[in-house]
């Protein structure tokens, strides 16, 4: 594990717990949070003004540092509305990946130096355009203006991005919940717990369980609504749905290669072939926690920086047979030409099932009201 990760771990864990870490970044906690009232009371008020790109805005993001499971659901969300017959556009602020002046907009093929890796994977996964720019406008409009034909923007992070008029609201979080409760420095809040009863929906990622899929994506994952669940619209009286999501793990894809294997095929190699992982992610422990549910012993556990570039491999020295990867690390890692490199793909389950197809109520209501 590399410093920055450890660094990080050790912080992630402080902010669980109201210890002397917490005590001694009050005083800074305090002033973010006057910056984050500040800037709410400027656009409740209309001092400030959002803007609308004039189709219908989901947001999903957290009020958590690190990451709590947000693309799997951007990716389930996306994929829901094209399976419906609208055609959904990607905005990002693309983490990762190079800082340019101007937006940056594709469709295929994208590279994840440019535009982020999980933008590039979002692509990958559901073939949506996608913008990346740390304005949000600036990015829906330059999406907008080279496909017209969008009418659903799903933003990926940005709940944070006032500027961005929005329609539905929904936030991720995972086990840790709102950790000590305290907003940064002092604990992992971006911004205060009450955020999280003005949203439309509350998704909490219980990570991992030992249950894997033998192929792609399954159908019944995806359905229909087949029930009246209403998702209040944001600043409707109700309280936000809450929803539970388990991730699962399809079948494994050689990255420079076409080979394909389950985890459970993993599970009986394991004995025999040394096999280690890697993850660049927010929390990876999650990821060595899914392989090691399905059986997978693991000789060792390489846990990266989020967004680690790739630029360099850290495996050169790794004496391993197999290396397990997140998607979202994959598709940085195919110029490393290493034939040891595995990806393991993954997508979210909800309960209930009839998430996310329920959005279109909401998105039925905000439009009404617009």
């Amino acid at each position: 594990m590399t410093i920055t990760a450890r660094l990080t771990r050790w912080v992630m864990q402080q902010w669980q717990v109201t210890g002397w870490f917490c005590r001694v970044m009050t005083p800074l906690a305090c002033l973010t949070g006057m910056v984050v009232a500040r800037k709410q009371a400027a656009f409740a008020s209309g001092r400030r003004q959002a803007h609308h790109p004039g189709v219908p805005v989901i947001v999903v993001g957290n009020i958590l540092v690190g990451g709590t499971g947000k693309t799997p659901v951007v990716i389930a969300v996306t994929q829901h509305l094209q399976a419906l017959g609208m055609l959904p556009g990607i905005l990002s602020r693309g983490y990762g990946s190079r800082r340019y002046p101007d937006p940056q907009v594709g469709a295929h093929d994208l590279d994840p130096d440019r535009f982020g890796d999980e933008p590039a994977l979002i692509n990958r996964q559901t073939g949506a355009p996608v913008a990346v720019h740390a304005r949000r406008v600036r990015a829906a409009t330059a999406l907008l203006d080279a496909f017209p034909d969008i009418d659903v923007i799903v933003c990926d992070d940005g709940l944070q991005h006032l500027a961005l008029a929005r329609d539905i609201e929904i936030i991720v979080q995972d086990q840790r919940g709102i950790g000590n409760g305290h907003l940064l420095p002092a604990g992992p809040l971006r911004e205060p717990a009450t955020r999280l009863q003005q949203v439309a929906a509350v998704i909490t990622n219980h990570r991992s369980r030992p249950l894997t899929l033998a192929g792609g994506p399954a159908d019944s994952t995806f359905p229909h609504a087949t029930r009246k669940a209403a998702i209040p619209v944001q600043g409707a009286p109700s309280s936000p749905l809450r929803i539970d999501m388990h991730i699962v793990a399809g079948q494994t894809r050689e990255l420079n290669g076409s080979g394909r294997r389950t985890l459970a095929e993993w599970a009986e190699l394991s004995a025999d072939l040394r096999i280690s992982a890697a993850a660049g992610i927010g929390q990876p422990d999650s990821f060595f926690s899914l392989l090691e549910q399905a059986g997978i012993r693991l000789q060792h556990r390489i846990g990266l920086a989020d967004h680690f570039d790739y630029r360099a491999s850290p495996f050169a020295d790794l004496n391993t047979d197999i290396i397990l990867v997140t998607a979202k690390d994959g598709v940085k890692c195919h110029h490393l030409g290493d034939a040891r490199l595995w990806e393991v793909p993954i997508e979210a389950i909800f309960d209930p099932p009839e998430f996310p197809g329920v959005l279109l109520d909401a998105l039925a209501k905000a439009n009404s009201r617009r």
